[in-house]
């Protein structure tokens, strides 16, 4: 049984989509998940799965949908691969402050012609670099106030993406490998 992430993407966010932590534990259990574990109120689930990690998430979604009333893009990381994304950022070796830096998880990695017509100077000095499936960010003046948001980015590169900060990516790397 392998283990794995899954993002939710805008639970909980400025009173929209409310979803109790408690209840998505038990979604994902019934799911199909083991060892399900939420961490913070935004939407992240660590679990084990038998079976691939999408089918559990995608039974998630649809018992959200159907006692939430509303059905959050899902996107699943394994364990390995959160080691990966934390060994990637080209900021982190920088020495950008870890306030600063966010990871963006894609739905898919982009076509190299989307990736050639992003803007690098769209928000500077705010920065950003594409790694397969992930955008990596350095925010000099915080998420808030960044152009670089995931609806531009969602456009740009036809798809769909959730963020989360330096400080809980590396958390919930940290939860996920000590699940072995």
């Amino acid at each position: 049984m392998s283990v794995h992430l899954a993002l939710l993407r805008g639970v909980n966010v400025g009173g929209n989509n409310l979803l109790p932590m408690r209840a998505l534990k038990a979604i994902f259990e019934r799911a199909g998940g083991r060892d399900v574990e939420t961490h913070i109120q935004s939407g992240n689930v660590i679990f084990a799965a038998e079976s691939a990690p999408e089918a559990v998430a995608a039974r998630a979604g649809a018992a959200i949908e159907r006692d939430f009333g509303f059905k959050p893009a899902i996107l699943c990381r394994s364990a390995a691969r959160l080691q990966a994304i934390l060994a990637g950022n080209p900021f982190a070796s920088g020495g950008d402050a870890a306030a600063k830096l966010y990871v963006m998880c894609l739905a898919k990695a982009p076509s190299a012609e989307r990736l050639a017509a992003l803007d690098p100077l769209r928000s500077a000095p705010d920065a950003f670099a594409v790694r397969g499936a992930e955008v990596y960010l350095s925010l000099a003046n915080g998420a808030g106030r960044t152009l670089l948001t995931n609806a531009w980015f969602n456009k740009a590169l036809d798809t769909v993406s959730t963020m989360r900060n330096w400080r809980v990516m590396t958390r919930l790397a940290a939860l996920a490998a000590a699940r072995g």
